[in-house]
């Protein structure tokens, strides 16, 4: 199975490619991220990178727009046809929405997380998908990655984030992945000091 979805449409190579304008699309994601965050409307875009979600995206309501902030401010208004589950882009391409995704049996850094940061984490265990999540009750923007969530992220760091982690791949971990890990080693570290 595994197999069959690399094999099947991964986005990776679409982010290297000229005609991809990875700072447009990080620019049109942080921005609606913002406004329906000030609103708290809820909100759970994946972006793929190289492995296929099309078994995720046959789930959902397919389209082909442009990744644009409007467009995705009224995707996710409340009680419209699309906004529950989740908007998949490739490349700078909406390809579909109100789509299932897996849910993550247990989120360590917060077990207070609703279905959306669940379902972001479940699609970022399974693939090597980046998620971005809007709380509709708290308006927290977190982001989900290799099955862990970093939460509390302000339009200018998940915009710094989200250039670095879509950027081709020259060799060895990003900044990003670094700063990804380190964030969420350190957050783990403090909320089992609260534990205790």
């Amino acid at each position: 199975r595994a197999l069959d979805r690399l094999g099947r449409a991964g986005g990776w190579g679409l982010w290297g490619s000229p005609t991809v304008q990875v700072d447009r699309v990080v620019s049109e994601i942080t921005v609606a991220c913002k406004r329906l965050s000030e609103r708290r409307h809820g909100m759970l875009v994946v972006l793929e990178r190289e492995t296929g979600l099309q078994d995720y995206v046959e789930t959902g309501v397919e389209l082909d727009s442009l990744v644009v902030s409007d467009l995705l401010e009224t995707i996710f208004f409340p009680s419209t046809a699309l906004h529950d589950g989740a908007v998949i882009i490739r490349g700078d391409r909406i390809i579909a929405a109100a789509c299932v995704l897996p849910l993550a049996e247990l989120i360590v850094s917060d077990t207070h997380l609703g279905t959306r940061h669940r379902a972001a984490v479940g699609i970022t265990e399974q693939t090597d998908a980046i998620a971005v999540v809007v709380s509709e009750e708290t308006g927290i923007i977190s982001m989900a990655r290799n099955g862990r969530i970093v939460r509390h992220l302000d339009e200018r760091r998940l915009a710094t984030l989200l250039r670095a982690l879509l950027q081709p791949r020259s060799g060895g971990r990003t900044k990003a992945s670094r700063w990804f890990d380190d964030t969420d080693r350190r957050k783990a570290a403090d909320e089992r000091q609260h534990t205790a």
